[in-house]
This record gives C-alpha cells, structure tokens and sequence, in this order.
C-alpha cells in the first residue's frame, strides 16, 4: 500500500542510490491519487508495470497548472501560488497542501548552497513579485529572511536610495548580505547606484521579459559584475509549479538538490529523452511536489552536464509540447 507519511520520510534523504526507487514510488502515488496526472496518462497510453525507471515516468506538461487542479490526495488548501503570467493570459496555479513540505525544500536547499540564513542579512528587490500576495518567491524569501532575523533585512519596491544606503552600511561592518532580486530591477539599480560590494552576493531571479531590451544571461551577469564590484552573480532557478529550486553558482551552471533532477528531451519527439551536452527542453523531477505532480514538462530550453549540473537557454513553444496537443486534439476534460 502506497503511503505518503513513508514517501515523505524518505524525500529529503534521497541520495543516487535511492532515487530511482523513490521515484517510482511517487510515481504510483500520484497515479492513484491525483485523477489529473492519471488521466494525462492514460491518454499517453501508459504501461504502468513497463515503468521500472524515472526516465520511463510521463511529465505532465506545465501548461495544465493553468488550466486543471492538479492536486494528489484530498488534503485541505493551506496556500495557492500563483505565477506572474502576461496581461491578459491565464495564470499557473499550484494548489498547496502543506507549506511545511516547501519550507523544508527551500531552507534545505539554501543550506546546502548558501549556509544559514541566520548568517546573512537578507535585501530583496522584487518589485514585480511584491505587488503581488501569492508569489512562491516573495513567500520563500519572506521565510529566509524570518531565518535570517537580522535588523537590517529588508524588501524593496523602487527606494533604490534607501537600498543603496543600507548596502553601504553593511559593507561597512563587514556584514555577510544577500541581495536578491529580479533582474529588470538589479539593473536598474545597478546603473543608478553602481557601488563596490566586498561582502554582498547578489542574486538575480530572472525575469526581463517585457521590460526593455531582452538580454542573455550572460550579458545580463556582466552588466552587474560591473557595476557591483562582484566577480560573481548568482541565480535562481524555479518556478510557481515546482517547490525546489536550482542555483547558479561561481562555475556559471545551475545545481540541484538532491529531490531534483533535470532531463533534457527532444523538442520534435518529446518522448525521447537526449544525452548530456545535448540542447533540448527541460524536463524536471521535483519530488517536493508529492501533494501535486512530481514530473514536469517545462517550456524551458536547456542542456544537462555529466555532473548533474545544467544550464538554461530561452524557451520553447508550448505548442511542442505533445502532452499538451493530445488533450486538446482528444477534447478530453480532465477531472477538477
């Protein structure tokens, strides 16, 4: 008998060993549970006893978090995230049932890449994010900066004078800062108060589009290298639809934790899954995501590293995504 309480004592202790099996284990779970994932495949005609490994397991697309509920099991809502979306287009929504399951993911990961957050005062610049109440981001960073409980912390809108300052007097006492923001934001800043951070890592979250010129990341990262002094500039990879995130870090690739991976597939055969150094769309397990869909077809563009690291490229059309045309084409209405 499939059990969540046994799933998720194993979740955040998954190392390469256990991860297949642990997979597979989620997998069964949300086929049983979650009538969306398990209609999605049925449609894709899946063998349920022919799927012996993670690599064998369908991805829901992520476009049907704007459209369905998808939810595993029939725990109460505590929290619904909602992503930021274009005017005018439907927003993702991801249904939360237990917050307690993110706030492990984040702080974990955190830990493992950054240390304590009780060590660093926390400045977040997240304009776009804070206008809004059901940012994943904006309640994560909320979280870290409770950790954090410096006297300092603080989340900015456009007082960029007032951010200014504050850097400039933690730089002064040699305070360990994380400054993270979206990067619209962190340039804007940049040009107008360009200082010489010593202590200070900055950390940009994406998001440009909309918001001038489109810059690669890299072009981005050498903007703010500049203008802060930094030899690094760090970033953040997530999403509404996921509870883990990946960060970029001083080798310029993107890791995961352990409860993560990423699988690069084929944008012309999305059923075929690509080697490693290979460009293709992302694909993603994030087994945080017991309570929703653990296994996501993402509309990113990407390639892995025989590491486990990987790196993003832009996005594809969603249209490529084959899950996605078949639910369409079928006129299927999956359950609410």
């Amino acid at each position: 008998m499939l059990n969540r309480a046994a799933i998720l004592d194993k979740l955040f202790e998954v190392n390469p060993d256990s991860f297949n099996s642990l997979c597979l284990e989620v997998f069964h779970y949300q086929y049983q549970y979650n009538s969306v994932y398990r209609e999605y495949c049925s449609l894709m005609h899946t063998d349920m006893a022919a799927v012996l490994h993670y690599t064998q397991i369908p991805f829901l697309p992520v476009e049907l978090f704007k459209s369905y509920k998808v939810v595993t099991g029939d725990g109460a809502i505590q929290k619904i995230f909602s992503s930021s979306g274009t005017t005018g287009l439907q927003t993702s929504l991801h249904y939360i049932t237990d917050l307690s399951i993110y706030e492990t993911s984040f702080t974990k990961c955190f830990h493992q890449f950054f240390g304590d957050p009780a060590d660093y005062c926390l400045l977040a610049l997240l304009p776009s994010y804070l206008e809004r109440e059901d940012s994943s981001l904006v309640y994560m960073t909320m979280q870290l900066a409770g950790q954090s409980n410096h006297p300092m912390n603080g989340f900015f809108l456009n007082e960029y004078e007032i951010l200014f300052n504050r850097l400039v007097s933690l730089e002064k006492s040699q305070q360990k800062t994380l400054l993270i923001g979206v990067s619209f934001a962190l340039l804007d800043f940049a040009n107008k108060f360009p200082c010489n951070l010593k202590h200070t890592r900055i950390m940009e979250t994406g998001g440009m589009k909309g918001r001038g010129a489109e810059l690669t990341r890299k072009a981005l990262h050498e903007l703010l290298k500049q203008a802060f002094g930094v030899q690094t500039i760090y970033s953040e990879y997530g999403m509404t639809e996921l509870l883990s995130q990946a960060y970029m870090m001083e080798d310029g690739k993107f890791h995961a934790p352990s409860w993560m991976k990423i699988l690069i597939r084929d944008v012309n055969d999305p059923l075929q899954l690509l080697g490693t150094n290979t460009v293709g769309a992302i694909n993603i397990i994030d087994l945080a995501n017991l309570d929703s869909c653990a296994f996501i077809a993402t509309a990113d563009l990407g390639k892995t590293f025989v590491d486990g690291t990987f790196e993003t490229l832009g996005r594809t059309d969603y249209s490529d995504i084959r899950g996605c045309n078949l639910l369409w084409d079928n006129q299927v209405s999956l359950s609410e």
